[in-house]
């Protein structure tokens, strides 16, 4: 089965709180309504067996398949795992996923950090994570989309937030997951126009989006949770990425607080409203 990235299509990332309703709505009438394709997490799924594997079985067979990265590290001191980047590859023949992303940041150094850590907007990071990428994608046959972070300190910074995420792009020579609410978050926290960011994006390097929800800590803080619902200026900022950048798959997600499914496919029929006015729009331009 097999989507277009250059057209737009809802999907949703799969959790376990999910599965059960997703699988019933699956199971019966058809439902335009439902998600164009799954985002999976390779981590947390890669190794079991039994129902888990079985369940994950169910949504692979059924709707194309996105993979979306915890754990490359890219930006990390330490040397990259290929042992866990072979093991990425068998999983991504054995479900036949289309994209592979993961975080333009490294989340080890001596050990797991267990967070997102950001990477120094500097030309010596920008060469040396180019060259970690190229490796891994000659590693898996295949090009990465990297996603772009949010953060909340840029130690060593030399270049703007979108000047390096431009470079790595260029010499890596490979894709950009656009993360929406990131570009909204990170305008608000370190005071950027976010629409001035989303028009610096060459269109043709994205492979596909991620919108969601935040948490508001103060007037110039936000924290990037995805446990709410997506907030009215980040539906804003998507209508306008759709209008200038056009048709993508765009992936609603939610971690914590996760709402009855109904709700979520609330959220995917305002993004798809969004997008497919958004695009009208634009073709009304030209």
């Amino acid at each position: 089965m097999s989507l277009q990235t250059t057209t737009f299509s809802a999907g949703l990332g799969l959790r376990r709180e999910l599965v059960a309703p997703w699988q019933d709505a699956l199971n019966g009438p058809a439902n335009p309504a439902l998600p164009d394709f799954v985002e999976i997490t390779p981590e947390n799924w890669m190794d079991m067996g039994g129902k888990y594997a079985r369940d994950l079985r169910f949504f692979t067979d059924r709707l194309p398949v996105f993979a979306h990265g915890l754990s490359l590290s890219i930006g990390s001191p330490d040397p990259l795992d290929w042992s866990f980047i072979d093991r990425l590859k068998h999983f991504f023949h054995d479900h036949q996923v289309q994209v592979f992303s993961d975080h333009l940041s490294y989340c080890s150094s001596d050990g797991h950090l267990y967070d997102l850590m950001p990477i120094p907007f500097s030309e010596v990071a920008v060469r040396r994570t180019a060259e970690r990428i190229m490796q891994v994608q000659d590693r898996l046959g295949r090009q990465l989309a990297l996603e772009n972070v949010s953060y909340y300190a840029a130690p060593g910074q030399e270049l703007t937030e979108i000047e390096f995420l431009g470079a790595v792009l260029e010499q890596a020579d490979c894709q950009l997951l656009l993360d929406v609410n990131n570009v909204w978050v990170n305008s608000v926290n370190h005071g950027y126009d976010p629409f001035d960011f989303i028009a610096a994006i060459p269109p043709d390097r994205v492979a596909y989006r991620h919108i969601a929800g935040h948490l508001v800590q103060s007037p110039d803080l936000i924290i990037d949770t995805h446990g709410a619902d997506v907030a009215d200026p980040v539906w804003e900022l998507f209508s306008f990425t759709c209008e200038l950048l056009g048709g993508a798959p765009t992936v609603l997600e939610r971690d914590f607080n996760i709402p009855p499914f109904p709700a979520l496919l609330e959220e995917l029929s305002r993004m798809r409203e969004l997008a497919v006015s958004s695009e009208t729009i634009a073709q009304s331009a030209t």
